[in-house]
């Protein structure tokens, strides 16, 4: 079994990533601060693909109560995720702040379409650590426990 992150996520941060890199290409602050916030979201994004949310593409499985042994994978992945938590949390901080830079930017600068994007990005990383990080760490304790021979 390939644990993979699920397609929708993968897609999201491809989009996310995209669009905060063509900010990037901007002349002045604004595209000064968004090719910061791409230069953190960019690790940031390959670190989640790696051990966060592979174990979530296990979700639909386990909620149809399909549990096999090659899941045990996700509880090495979620066990580092655990560890990795407050490092993390230390660069979604990092991340927050320089979108709260790039919205008083590009707000100087007339850019309104980044405004509600970089708005949009915090609210995304805000589920991410609420819901997301959570949700691995217990698919993980899950399997833990389901998986005791």
């Amino acid at each position: 079994m390939d644990l993979r992150t699920p397609d929708s996520m993968k897609t999201e941060h491809e989009s996310l990533f995209a669009e905060i890199t063509a900010a990037g290409k901007l002349e002045g602050g604004t595209g000064k601060a968004a090719r910061l916030v791409a230069r953190l979201l960019e690790r940031h994004f390959a670190l989640e693909d790696e051990f966060v949310f592979p174990p979530l593409g296990l979700l639909p499985e386990l909620a149809q109560g399909t549990i096999e042994p090659e899941m045990a994978a996700a509880i090495i992945m979620t066990a580092r995720l655990h560890d990795e938590m407050p490092n993390l949390l230390a660069v979604q901080r990092a991340i927050v702040a320089a979108l709260e830079e790039l919205v008083t930017v590009a707000e100087a600068e007339g850019h309104a379409e980044l405004v509600g994007f970089a708005q949009n990005l915090m609210l995304h990383e805000e589920m991410e650590r609420d819901v997301a990080y959570p949700a691995a760490i217990l698919i993980g304790k899950y399997l833990q426990m389901r998986l005791k021979s």
